[in-house]
């Protein structure tokens, strides 16, 4: 299997199993996990370019892969910073419901909920029990690990 397939395997697994995650256990995602997942479809993109483009295309589709891997790992960050109450969100999705103050009513606060409940973003989902790793976390490890693994792959290529 070449560098560009197993990126692209990698880079498409993460936001299946995100998915998968939501169907087989039950798993609600917040606004900020949904954004963690686009930086992976676009490194998948890139690495279907670079299995199929031959010499220095598929190195730099590689590396760009690697960047975008990276770039969901840094939205991993955030979230984790946001689970662990460091700095709000800046999502306005992820914010609970709150009433309107003092003068507001309960009608005010159901017209201010969203049309679908969603998770707030500061609650941490745990995928495995016993285990102090947040998906948010496991995400930015996971980003880490295959931006540098594409770029190593790209790199590799280059002194080949």
């Amino acid at each position: 299997m070449g560098p560009g397939l197993i990126v692209l395997v990698f880079a498409a697994g993460a936001p299946l199993f995100a998915m998968g995650s939501e169907t087989w256990w039950g798993l609600a995602p917040c606004a900020l996990c949904l954004w963690q997942r686009w930086p992976y479809w676009v490194a998948a993109g890139f690495a279907v370019g670079a299995a199929v483009l031959p010499g220095r295309g598929r190195l730099a589709l590689l590396a760009l892969a690697g960047l975008a891997a990276f770039a969901s790992a840094g939205i991993g960050a955030l979230h984790v910073g946001v689970e662990q109450g460091w700095w709000p969100s800046p999502l306005p999705g992820c914010a609970a419901a709150t009433s309107a103050g003092v003068g507001g009513s309960i009608d005010d606060l159901m017209r201010g909920l969203a049309a679908a409940p969603s998770k707030p973003c500061d609650a941490p989902t745990f995928l495995i029990p016993g285990l102090p790793l947040s998906m948010a976390a496991m995400n930015l490890i996971y980003g880490l690990g295959l931006g540098v693994l594409a770029l190593a792959l790209a790199r590799r290529g280059r002194t080949a």
